[in-house]
């Protein structure tokens, strides 16, 4: 993929060295409700009293120790409807990243005049590289996933130009996007393949990551890896009462955590 020149104003600036991989939480939401990944897709999260939970509720929760917040937008993926109210008030609180599936360019420009910071391009979702190369004429304010099983990229468009997960990555970085992400998926994290791609560029890891893979991630060079808010959602947000923003059970490592200019 030749490089291109982008088109608008909606570009972050350059990015400065972060201080180590960042562990950046990943809040699920469908119809306006917190979801989790269950044994068979997302569902809805509720406190260990059966209550509902107010994603604005999480935000307060999340948002003094972990500046920036991977949103999965379950209609968007769904049905092609972004949840577009809802990003506007998130950003008021924390830098966005959001996967709202979208299929094609203009869907990725309204994800980020929503106020998302960067909108995740997924080969799980996009139709191909012509909608890659009109969106990057768009914008630079991206992240592009490839969605992998097993060995090969998981594609929803069948003009891509290869499915080997570093091959395609790497037609990506050459088309000038700097934010990678590898998300493996009904498979554990192939830790070779993230070192390859990290000597592209910014990697960052989701899918199967876990809170406990954390370690592995400066060993390979990774920028971050994404996390499910199951645990924090089952140990803090109960009947009990939300805890403190700063409470050791949210606290990772502050120097982790801390917003840079790595958006």
């Amino acid at each position: 993929m030749p490089a291109e020149t982008p088109g608008s104003a909606t570009s972050p600036g350059p990015a400065a060295p972060a201080k180590g991989p960042r562990l950046v939480p990943c809040l699920m939401l469908r119809g306006g409700r917190v979801c989790v990944p269950g044994p068979e897709g997302p569902v809805e999260a509720r406190t260990a009293d059966g209550k509902a939970i107010d994603p604005f509720d999480v935000l307060d929760l999340l948002s003094a120790d972990y500046p920036r917040l991977y949103v999965v937008d379950l209609d968007g993926i769904e049905r092609q409807e972004a949840q577009l109210d809802y990003l506007q008030e998130f950003s008021r609180e924390v830098t966005l990243w959001v996967d709202a599936g979208v299929r094609n360019a203009d869907q990725a420009i309204d994800v980020i005049v929503a106020g998302s910071r960067r909108a995740v391009l997924s080969t799980a979702y996009l139709r191909g590289p012509k909608e890659l190369r009109r969106a990057w004429r768009l914008s630079t304010a991206f992240v592009f996933e490839a969605e992998v099983e097993g060995a090969l990229v998981t594609a929803a468009d069948s003009t891509w130009e290869t499915r080997d997960p570093y091959e395609l990555l790497r037609g990506v970085r050459e088309l000038g996007i700097d934010r990678l992400l590898v998300s493996p998926r009904n498979s554990r994290i192939d830790w070779e393949l993230v070192r390859r791609v990290a000597t592209l560029g910014s990697t960052y890891v989701d899918g199967s990551f876990e809170l406990a893979d954390a370690p592995r991630l400066a060993a390979v060079g990774a920028a971050g890896g994404i996390f499910h808010l199951d645990r924090l959602i089952a140990e803090r947000l109960s009947a009990a009462g939300s805890p403190e923003p700063g409470s050791d059970a949210l606290r990772d490592d502050e120097n982790q955590n801390q917003l840079t200019h790595d958006e």
